[in-house]
């Protein structure tokens, strides 16, 4: 079933802030799509705002740029944006793309990395908070009603496939795309791929 309206994206990068993240993903995307890739203040080398000291300030800065219920996706970091956002602002949310999250769930009891002293080193401009351990949202995932699509490498390190399977298993109405990579930029190397997949998810869910 072809798509019947223009379609509206929300990207929001991990924890380098930067939207020019989703270029590469956009760049596969089809022309009347739009897409509105975020920077998020106070990540990486982004400047921060007075009115973002944590991520659930994020969450509601987020929340204070969508003026119509859009689609979001989330990469990372972002996904706890984007989970909480759907579940404190469900009215702005049709759909939730999560690529390789790393909050969400507690990733390091399913054998995550822990990227913070790296991140630390890398980013000495990202404010303190950006480093924080975030709730652990399981118990609170079922309440997310919009369909979700999962985007996951295989052998990712920061995001082991386990953390995607529990996510399937708590949201009511998910999907799990799979890469044979180790890469955690996943959208990245396969770009294509990725935007195939989700506008295939997008049709059957619209």
């Amino acid at each position: 079933m072809p798509l019947t309206r223009p379609l509206t994206l929300t990207c929001l990068p991990g924890a380098a802030g930067s939207a020019a993240f989703w270029t590469p993903l956009m760049q596969q995307l089809p022309a009347d799509w739009q897409v509105r890739p975020m920077d998020l203040p106070g990540l990486g080398s982004v400047p921060a705002r007075p009115d973002v000291n944590s991520y659930d300030d994020l969450v509601e800065h987020v929340a204070s740029t969508i003026d119509a219920p859009t689609v979001l996706v989330a990469q990372s970091m972002g996904a706890y944006v984007a989970l909480e956002l759907a579940l404190t602002h469900p009215q702005l949310v049709t759909h939730l793309v999560l690529a390789a999250a790393t909050s969400g769930v507690d990733v390091l009891r399913h054998g995550a990395a822990d990227w913070r002293a790296d991140y630390a080193a890398t980013h000495p401009q990202a404010q303190p908070w950006a480093r924080a351990h975030l709730p652990d949202l399981t118990d609170r995932l079922a309440a997310i009603e919009v369909p979700v699509l999962l985007v996951w490498a295989t052998r990712d390190a920061l995001s082991p496939l386990p953390v995607a399977h529990t996510l399937a298993s708590r949201l009511p109405s998910s999907s799990l795309i799979t890469f044979d990579s180790d890469d955690h930029w996943v959208v990245h190397g396969f770009a294509a791929e990725v935007a195939t997949a989700l506008r295939t998810f997008l049709e059957a869910s619209r």
